[in-house]
């Protein structure tokens, strides 16, 4: 059974790094009223020559050096944002260009902050069908585009940034639980829920980028019940709980959030990877931008059973366990 192992992961953050403070210079805020409703502190900004797919592509050679690989050996590309460079064509086919790679399926996948994990599930589902052997999955974002900067509601949580992981097809599906590779995915979505997270504007409809629009409080209700649900299913389908999980990686919205949904699954919160407080909202960015945080200063070992979460826009939801 060929399953799909995280062998090298990678990230990339505009040289601009914002805090609260140097915000509240034009915006009507406080650092104090920021940290106590979301836990962040800073965000970093992509400048004019920063894009969705060039922060995308430093993350992927990043991700390919932590692997070990070329960009060559790459024949999947799967990118998630809400923000690409343009309506067409995908910025996974800019990425692919950028990394000097003459042909391979490359496209964009729009899931906002599930992003992620949607492009994750496919790339998997394609390595598994034999449609791939090793894919890079992207997710990337720049936010600030899209932000109404006289918003101090939406405008403070967003950041800008890229996390990449390599996916290898490996032949250990026999060693169940204990064996390396993606365990369970299970993703959802609920397009009911449209005006509660949505932005403005679209090529079909008012023929412009438009902003971002949240009504906070019910969107937090939903992140709490629909992240823990999504969590305990993902778990069971490979028989295992929350007490079996190593780390929780999730995204990086609201550390409200992240305390609540740990509480409600009964999780340890030394157990949760944080990283809001440094990068805000990144929406599809932030469950890789994590994830490489944690290998990186050591958390995550190799062997560490992990769980990938993440709400969005949609609503969309989803969750991965991973043996890392």
């Amino acid at each position: 059974m060929i399953r799909s192992v995280i062998v090298g992961t990678g990230s990339a953050l505009p040289a601009r790094r914002v805090s609260n403070a140097e915000l509240a210079e034009t915006v009507d805020t406080t650092d104090e009223w920021i940290v106590e409703r979301t836990g962040i502190r800073f965000r970093h900004i992509a400048a004019p020559d920063e894009t969705t797919a060039t922060l995308a592509a430093d993350a992927c050679r990043a991700a390919l050096g932590a692997a070990g690989l070329a960009a060559q050996d790459i024949d999947l590309i799967v990118l998630a944002t809400a923000t690409p460079d343009q309506t067409f064509p995908s910025s996974a086919t800019k990425v692919q260009a950028s990394l000097g790679i003459n042909d391979c399926v490359a496209f964009d996948v729009a899931a906002v902050c599930s992003g992620f994990l949607y492009a994750l599930q496919v790339a998997d589902s394609m390595i598994r069908a034999g449609s791939a052997r090793r894919a890079l999955v992207i997710g990337s974002e720049t936010f600030s585009r899209i932000l109404d900067w006289e918003d101090r509601t939406t405008c403070v949580l967003f950041g800008d940034g890229a996390g990449a992981v390599v996916l290898e097809g490996q032949d250990n599906g026999d060693a169940g639980a204990e064996g390396r590779g993606i365990l369970s995915t299970r993703l959802h979505a609920d397009g009911r829920h449209n005006e509660l997270l949505y932005v403005d504007g679209g090529p079909s409809t008012t023929g412009t980028v438009g902003k971002v629009r949240m009504k906070g409080r019910e969107v937090f209700r939903h992140a709490v019940v629909n992240l823990a649900g999504v969590m305990t299913e993902t778990l069971a389908a490979c028989s295992l709980s929350a007490e079996d999980v190593d780390w929780v990686v999730p995204h990086q919205a609201n550390a409200r959030i992240l305390d609540a949904t740990a509480r409600k699954l009964g999780l340890s919160p030394d157990k949760v990877v944080v990283t809001v407080d440094q990068h805000a909202n990144t929406s599809a960015a932030s469950v890789p931008l994590a994830l490489d945080t944690a290998v990186k200063d050591g958390r995550i070992k190799r062997g560490d059973l992990i769980v990938l979460e993440a709400m969005g826009g949609g609503f969309t939801w989803g969750a991965a366990v991973v043996r890392f």
